[in-house]
């Protein structure tokens, strides 16, 4: 046999180990994924939705929790969005390429896998003892800001710099200045894929625990929050909350609200592949 024969085989091989790997991967997913539905579909339901917690598990609900969901997550676009793509647009468009350069890439890229419990320690000391927000919405949303700055700015990067570079050489020759030819120009033809970006980093955001409980996130809150300085608790303190708890009735609350939390997060990644899926299809380039 020779050495093509032995490389054709390994391809193969190699192929046939993929594919395994694959199947076990979904196999095991779907299992997991029809247990929790099997337990918590029957405790799911609209009074669910809008009851408040409770001591007994027949009468608790997620209202405080999917409503601090909902102020978190707001207030993490709202804070992570503009600092995030004006960063990669500075970096890509009008940052010098130098070693500093290369030190803050290679700098921005690690960030984006540091484990999430650093930037909650970093959310604790800076946000809620050093600025004085306490527990509150404001510094869960700027400590999770942080936690997805790093993706959203690789990410806007790598969609500018998809973009064409013969649309700013014709964007130049007619007279438009830097600025006019990245808001008319490069902007609308890279958001596509800035927007992909920005929704996948929100719907890693809104299944982290670890740096939420870090800075202060309630395991038990009776009122859902009015203004970003409340007190607050997420969907994933609130399911932490009821798989700690030895009853049986709290295990199946659980996880109805795991599949509350699946369905958020499937949703935003479905956003997230049709508007990658449309900038696609639109810019032929």
């Amino acid at each position: 046999m020779n050495r093509a024969k032995i490389n054709r085989l390994k391809d193969k091989a190699f192929k046939y180990f993929g594919i395994f790997a694959s199947v076990i991967g979904i196999v095991i997913l779907a299992i997991f994924i029809g247990f929790v539905i099997y337990m918590g579909i029957q405790r799911l339901s609209w009074d669910f939705m809008v009851e408040l917690p409770s001591r007994f598990a027949e009468n608790s609900g997620i209202y405080t929790a999917w409503m601090g969901t909902v102020w978190i997550m707001v207030f993490t676009t709202l804070i992570s969005f503009p600092l995030g793509v004006g960063a990669g647009i500075y970096l890509e468009e009008y940052g010098k390429k130098n070693r500093w350069s290369s030190f803050l890439e290679i700098n921005i890229s690690n960030l984006a896998s540091v484990p999430s419990i650093i930037y909650g320690l970093l959310g604790l000391g800076v946000f809620v003892r050093m600025m004085q927000m306490g527990n509150s919405i404001l510094a869960g949303a700027l400590t999770l800001s942080l936690l997805i700055l790093p993706i959203i700015i690789v990410s806007t990067r790598e969609a500018i710099k998809a973009v064409p570079s013969s649309i700013r050489d014709a964007s130049n020759a007619l007279g438009a200045s830097k600025w006019q030819t990245i808001w008319h120009q490069v902007l609308p033809a890279s958001f596509g894929g800035i927007l992909t970006g920005v929704i996948l980093a929100l719907s890693r955001a809104i299944g982290e625990t670890a740096p939420l409980i870090v800075v202060g996130a309630l395991v038990y809150v009776p009122f859902a929050p009015q203004s970003p300085l409340d007190e607050f608790t997420v969907l994933p303190v609130q399911i932490y909350n009821w798989v700690s708890r030895p009853q049986e009735e709290f295990v199946i609350n659980a996880a109805a609200a795991i599949i509350v939390l699946l369905g958020i997060t499937f949703i935003m990644n479905g956003i997230a592949v049709y508007f990658r899926n449309k900038w696609q299809n639109k810019m032929q380039w």
